[in-house]
């Protein structure tokens, strides 16, 4: 029986799913959620069953040493060499990357190379793809990119309006994010409405601790809110979301604590978003137990989250020119009611509506009501099975 390891790692997250292929199997799945946080969660699901372990992971290299010393202490593997292909998601393709590939010392060196254009993601993929070629140097490895799905944009969309040498000496344009996601949540409503993908306009929010909004023509990405780097688009867990550039110098003219541009952009991907609003938690859980409770800091950061959704949605319709659906998924967006719900709210104008007793956590399908003329759907995504089914098809090739 071959065996297939799915490795999605988020900024705070690692998500993992061990399958049986070519049957599509889930063996078992698990999650390190919290990463960085004192109160980091290992959960494991096998046989139906969650075994949770709190304690405190410190970075994604050491969530991938838990996930191995999981598979073997719960006999899920008895030698290593039974996984035979292992898929990474890596976020940052840049313009090296237009699809998958099998992980090479070349291809791990240019994942390497892009790592400033997903900062808080790259290293962590890189990590970890080297900690899975030691311990399983004979697996097939992949590497699936979050931007590959993005590469159908328009120039148009990608490029910036700055001087043309910049995107023709730096590749300084548009690349996104979450395009696994996107993708899958988009061909999955498809089969929610009951229409081939190419026939749909779609809108789809993957609303995580990371979070994009993309516009999907027929299929195809056409726009997404992330940008050179997943620091772009809306507000985020630690991540501002897009800003005025201006605000860069000025902070380093008049902050001493932050003494170059470098200093800047650090602050803007670790300290800010939800977590720099609300000066409680980057952890939209904790964030509405907050606000519940009363703390300013957290009604403005929630508002704020909200706002900047219903902006960059609204985008959307404009540049489908109309659109059959809004999509949520991903933590947030599969699982925070309150967050769909005030959305949606203010978005009615579009011809959207949502039935409360549908709009509850655990959704899955269409929630809105028969009139909305745009539907409203909550589609879990399924990365793993999208990096799987990738690992499979390089697996197949290297056979022939």
């Amino acid at each position: 029986m071959e065996k297939t390891l799915s490795v999605n790692a988020g900024s705070s997250s690692l998500k993992w799913q061990l399958y049986e292929m070519p049957e599509e199997k889930v063996i078992a799945k698990g999650i390190f959620e919290r990463i960085g946080l004192p109160d980091s969660v290992a959960t494991a699901k096998i046989d139906g069953q969650a075994h949770v372990r709190k304690q405190k992971i410190v970075d994604h290299l050491q969530a991938v040493l838990l996930l191995m010393d999981t598979l073997i202490h719960f006999n899920l593997v008895d030698d290593f060499r039974e996984i035979t292909g292992v898929g990474h998601r890596v976020v940052a393709g840049g313009e090296f990357f237009k699809k998958s590939a099998l992980v090479t010392p070349e291809v791990l060196k240019q994942i390497k190379s892009i790592s400033h254009l997903a900062p808080l993601h790259n290293p962590a993929n890189a990590a970890g793809i080297e900690a899975f070629l030691k311990l399983l140097p004979d697996a097939v490895s992949v590497a699936v990119f979050d931007t590959a799905f993005h590469t159908t944009m328009p120039e148009k969309a990608f490029r910036y309006p700055i001087p043309n040498q910049y995107y023709e000496k730096y590749a300084v344009r548009k690349y996104g994010a979450h395009g696994t996601s996107h993708m899958y949540v988009s061909q999955e409503a498809a089969k929610i409405l009951g229409k081939p993908v190419e026939e749909l306009k779609l809108i789809t929010a993957h609303i995580g601790n990371g979070a994009s909004i993309s516009a999907i023509d027929g299929g195809k990405s056409v726009d997404t809110s992330m940008g050179f780097t997943p620091l772009g688009g809306v507000m985020m867990g630690t991540r501002s979301g897009e800003m005025d550039a201006s605000v860069i110098p000025y902070l380093i003219a008049n902050d001493p604590e932050l003494n170059d541009a470098q200093d800047v952009i650090d602050m803007f991907n670790n300290r800010s978003g939800i977590k720099g609003v609300s000066e409680v938690t980057s952890d939209m859980r904790d964030l509405q137990d907050a606000r519940l409770s009363g703390n300013k800091n957290a009604i403005l950061a929630y508002e704020m989250f909200v706002d900047r959704l219903k902006k960059y949605i609204s985008q959307y319709f404009g540049v489908l020119n109309g659109a059959d659906a809004l999509i949520f998924t991903a933590g947030i967006g599969e699982n925070d009611e309150d967050v769909r719900r005030d959305v949606v709210q203010g978005l009615s104008w579009f011809g959207m509506e949502i039935i409360p007793e549908l709009n509850v956590r655990g959704a899955v399908g269409d929630i809105s009501t028969p009139e909305s003329t745009v539907k409203v759907l909550v589609v879990p995504t399924d990365e793993e099975l999208v990096i799987a089914r990738d690992v499979e098809k390089f697996k197949k090739e290297l056979k022939k």
